[in-house]
């Protein structure tokens, strides 16, 4: 492990395309000021030859915040690693997860981990490229290539090269036979190999990722691995956030309520509209349609902001319209006084 690495923050957001882009990592920031963000995977290509302003920009409150890559050019993602710490990214994390057939087409994502000298050269060049934990994000497996010795072997040899962290998605991925939603659901969830990893891997930080919907789960996680990564909970129930700076980052300042995220959210959807001629309300609101889930008015504040937020007249005041009066809250009492469960 490399001494420029800093412990890994115990709890992280998964990068999730079309989910993760600088509108849901704004509003999530609000809900919680130390939980690692991640942006959507970025290909080398579209940093290297398309708008690279476009996927790098970022809200200064964003912080931590991690760059993840698609690519397998060594050379190129060095180049990328260094436009991640010249952009003031905390992290560069290589993407050796998606099993989506694009980018098995581009023989990077998950199909790399079949490949691990050549992971371990692409990680080498990265880090020799910036000064900032290069991070690696793998499944379990792949298709035959599955089994528990098959991933040691993988983080064996990557290690080497000095990934300030592999981050494990516990399923293995199926490249051929299952769509890229299947391969999130339907190969069997398998903790106990990444806590082995662990085991046989005491210094390197390993984080697992893949199915956690509740702290008491994630506490216990983290008795065996160094951090737990949340996605499809952290998009469906953003409020759950709510309460772990205060669990897991000893942070027991009063947070914000719904209602103070939402007026937080309209201050920022007034900058972006007025700088960009193109955006739509609708681009930020369709990331706050779970804001209030659970709460009376939920269905009500979904519909709304689904009917009105894309229209090109569509203001920023219309978010705070939207709230049902039904779900207007009390403030938050200290976070550390919170139950951990929901």
């Amino acid at each position: 492990m490399s001494s420029r690495a800093p412990k890994s923050p115990p709890i992280s957001i998964a990068p999730m395309m079309e989910r993760t882009d600088r509108h849901y990592r704004f509003m999530m920031r609000q809900i919680s000021r130390h939980t690692l963000l991640y942006t959507e995977m970025v290909t080398t290509g579209a940093l290297l030859h398309g708008d690279a302003e476009r996927h790098l920009r970022y809200d200064t409150s964003e912080h931590p915040i991690a760059l993840q890559l698609g690519g397998d050019d060594p050379i190129a993602l060095a180049e990328c690693a260094k436009m991640a710490e010249e952009w003031g990214y905390d992290e560069v994390n290589l993407n050796v997860g998606c099993p989506s057939s694009r980018v098995q087409n581009g023989c990077f994502g998950a199909s790399l981990m079949a490949r691990p000298h050549h992971v371990a050269d692409a990680v080498a060049a990265m880090r020799a490229a910036c000064s900032i934990p290069v991070t690696v994000k793998h499944r379990i497996g792949i298709d035959d290539l599955d089994r528990y010795e098959d991933m040691a072997n993988f983080v064996s040899i990557v290690s080497q090269a000095g990934s300030d962290r592999f981050t494990v998605h516990a399923r293995k991925a199926w490249l051929n036979g299952l769509s890229p939603k299947e391969n999130r659901t339907i190969p069997p969830l398998r903790y106990p190999e990444v806590h082995r990893l662990k085991d046989d891997f005491p210094h390197l930080q390993v984080e697992i990722n893949g199915g956690f919907r509740d702290w008491d789960t994630v506490a216990e996680q983290l008795e065996k691995v160094d951090a737990v990564m949340l996605g499809r909970a952290a998009y469906e129930d953003p409020w759950l956030f709510h309460t772990v700076d205060a669990q897991f980052f000893n942070d027991s300042r009063t947070r914000p309520t719904r209602t103070e995220v939402v007026s937080a959210m309209v201050d920022y959807a007034e900058s972006v509209l007025h700088e960009d001629s193109r955006a739509r309300l609708g681009h930020i609101a369709r990331h706050m349609q779970n804001l209030f889930n659970g709460l009376p008015g939920a269905r009500k504040w979904r519909r709304t902001l689904a009917e009105r937020a894309f229209k090109p007249e569509a203001s920023p005041s219309l978010l705070l319209e939207a709230i049902p009066p039904e779900a207007l809250e009390a403030p938050n009492p200290s976070p550390d006084l919170l139950p951990a469960t929901r």
